[in-house]
């Protein structure tokens, strides 16, 4: 008789501190594997904490609780299944990243972090302890089984050292946040795993947002020589099984479920709509407002909110002064009314007036210049905040990671409220996304089909419409240049004669470089947002604020 062991991957969402909705997630997982015959089920990295827990972690009381929780499922499930979780531990005062095996109520194994990632988002160093590679194990009489806890997967040491030590097939559970055609480069690295030790390889993702970043799940199975076996959904909660059968050339995965990945402008919309549903599930709120001014930015906004909580959830605002044209009032009434949302209007000239009396002692006859522009976005900020407070509304702020970048947007006015979901978009994608989404609807989004940003949003040159005939070129060189110089300095850490070097002219160059440096104070007090790039600002990029230094090569 072929001897067979079965594996239910359980690629699922914890939060972040929800240490028994967590452990409640796992028994579901375990019970479902336990109805499938599972032999074990495995749940991802760090999962009874939720990930990343940054410092939390390193409160003991908390680090304890976890533990508690894990023994309490080890008790749970203790008649069935064994069940892998990942989670903290302190020993002999150092604290682990580990991979825990329950069986029969009792931990039979624990595998500890080897490698620990301490780039871009990742701070695992000043985190966790490393320890020696660990040993495999064996559940029942099923395989042997190796588990490099995630960035353990990415170098050849753990894998291959795990396989010498008599692994046949590797389990390696994940925390691993998406960033725009990250698959490929996973997906490369666990085949070159499988090829230098010959044995198969189950790649584990958990699912969901937590701050600013969003893990897309997207789990897979490779068999020897690379061959991918099963592949699970992007961005989707899922419980799959997946059955091993011994050969005379070792353990086997059989075919299975083969989900098909969108594209890179879909998963990118995909993690905005998650990151946002989940920012607003996971801290409590259940509705959002947003201003809606009839440009583009806003628009897609709007949609993203109403994709993420159905437009009952969704209230838009615009705040209109002498300077909104009636089109950008005709605009936003059109999205609002594509959406299905509720539209407010608020009218900011009588405070704009007040404000602008109350100032007029000390401005004098000094000429109107920013400031007054300013002023009109901190007004729309004080409305929207007001609203948000007094309705329970989470405000979204709208800019784009250009604006983000260059520090075309107001502090404390257009740049107010709780959650970005468009903070690391480029324009020029923001205008491509717009496209693909009034062109596509999927069963994940809770906005309705169609035109949900009208036309005439896409194609009217941007504009703050703090000024008479007011254009984003005024201030800024046209988006399609700017874009890519931005992503040349920001997420290439490219040199200013690199961009010129790419073609672009070495004034523009330095005028946004600089823009970039003395935007730094507005960036560090910005609400977060779902990371897309792996070049986001915060996390990914943290530069000081007092910052002299000027690239001049």
């Amino acid at each position: 008789m072929t001897k067979m062991f079965r594996l239910t991957m359980a690629q699922l969402n914890p939060a972040v501190g929800d240490l028994t909705g967590n452990a409640t997630l796992a028994r579901e997982a375990w019970e479902a594997g336990r109805e499938a015959g599972a032999d074990m089920v495995a749940l991802p990295e760090m999962f009874i904490t939720g990930y990343q827990t940054q410092d939390l972690v390193q409160k003991p009381a908390f680090v304890a609780d976890a533990m508690a929780h894990i023994m309490s499922l080890a008790a749970d499930c203790a008649d069935g299944p064994a069940l892998a979780i990942g989670g903290p531990a302190f020993e002999d005062d150092r604290l682990y990243n580990c991979y825990f095996i329950l069986r029969g109520g009792e931990i039979i194994a624990r595998m500890k972090k080897h490698f620990l990632p301490n780039f871009n988002v990742f701070d695992e160093v000043r985190l966790f302890k490393s320890d020696d590679i660990s040993g495999p194990y064996v559940v029942g009489n099923g395989p042997r089984l190796g588990s490099p806890i995630c960035e353990d997967a990415w170098y050849p040491d753990v894998a291959e050292t795990m396989v010498e030590a008599g692994a046949e097939i590797l389990v390696v559970p994940n925390g691993s946040p998406y960033f725009r055609n990250k698959f490929p480069i996973r997906l490369n690295n666990m085949v070159a795993r499988v090829v230098e030790n010959d044995v198969p390889l189950v790649y584990l993702n958990m699912v969901g947002g937590q701050d600013d970043q969003v893990f897309d799940g997207g789990s897979f199975v490779l068999n020897r020589h690379g061959k991918l076996a099963m592949q699970m959904p992007v961005l989707q909660s899922a419980i799959a099984h997946v059955d091993f059968k011994q050969t005379d050339a070792g353990w086997e995965a059989i075919p299975g479920e083969m989900a098909t990945l969108p594209g890179d402008i879909e998963q990118d919309y995909h993690v905005m709509v998650v990151g946002l549903r989940d920012y607003m599930r996971k801290t409590g709120f259940k509705k959002v407002l947003l201003g809606l001014s009839g440009g583009i930015d806003s628009a897609i906004v709007a949609a993203i909110a109403t994709d993420a909580l159905g437009p009952e959830n969704v209230r838009c605002v615009m705040l209109p002064s002498e300077y909104t044209s009636q089109g950008s009032l005709d605009d936003a009434a059109k999205a609002a009314d594509a959406l299905g949302v509720k539209y407010d209007i608020v009218n900011i000239a009588g405070p704009r007036a007040a404000v602008t009396d109350a100032l007029a002692p000390l401005f004098g006859d000094m000429p109107a210049d920013l400031t007054e522009e300013n002023i009109q976005s901190r007004i729309r900020g004080l409305l929207l905040m007001a609203q948000s407070n007094k309705f329970g509304e989470m405000l979204l702020t709208t800019g784009n990671k250009s604006e983000v970048a260059v520090g075309y947007a107001t502090i404390y006015g257009d740049m107010a409220g709780g959650y970005n979901p468009i903070k690391d978009m480029y324009k020029t994608r923001v205008f491509e996304t717009c496209r693909w989404r009034n062109a596509n609807h999927r069963d994940w989004m809770k906005g309705p089909e169609g035109e949900v940003i009208p036309v005439a949003i896409i194609d009217k040159p941007p504009s703050a419409e703090l000024r008479p005939d007011q254009k984003d070129e005024d201030s800024l060189p046209p988006y399609d240049i700017l874009d890519g110089i931005l992503t040349m300095l920001v997420d290439e850490e490219a040199s200013v004669a690199d961009c010129v070097a790419a073609g672009y002219d070495r004034e523009t160059v330095k005028r946004v470089e600089h823009l970039i440096y003395i935007s730094e104070y507005k960036r560090f007090q910005s609400a977060p947002g779902p990371r897309l790039s792996n070049r986001a600002f915060w996390l990914d990029r943290r530069y000081p604020i007092v910052n002299r230094w000027r690239d001049n090569t």
